[in-house]
This record gives C-alpha cells, structure tokens and sequence, in this order.
C-alpha cells in the first residue's frame, strides 16, 4: 500500500474517496480512529492509501478533479 492523500478535510476525503472508488480502484482509509480520539477537532489528517499498482492513475484521477495532493 502507498499514501496517495493525507488531508483533515472530510470533504476532500470523501470527494477523493468517491472518485476512486467510480474508477474502481481500492482504497484505505487510515487515522479514522484516532481522528475521531482527538474529538473530531480535525487535527490529526486521515490518510487515503491505494495499490503501489495502482498509485499513479490514483493520483492522476485526483488531479484531474483539482485535488491538491501536497507531494
């Protein structure tokens, strides 16, 4: 597995999420848990992880849609 996108943003997770999932492509969500440890303050990012195969369509279908990757 390979991180694609770290984010506190929910909505940039879940739009990301949506997407890959629309190109078929698994992905992972961790930091779900101790996000939600923190009181749902937003201040530890969730991470989104894929495929080391499938890492670079991945990440061109979130650029495509303006999502900033931040690598």
């Amino acid at each position: 597995m390979k991180e694609l996108l770290r984010s506190n943003d929910m909505t940039v997770i879940a739009f990301a999420k949506a997407l890959l999932q629309g190109e078929d492509i698994e992905v992972f969500e961790l930091d779900v848990n101790m996000s939600i440890l923190d009181g749902s303050l937003g201040i530890l990012p969730r991470r989104l992880m894929v495929r080391r195969e499938d890492h670079f369509i991945a990440a061109s279908v979130l650029t495509a849609n303006d999502i900033d990757l931040g690598q």
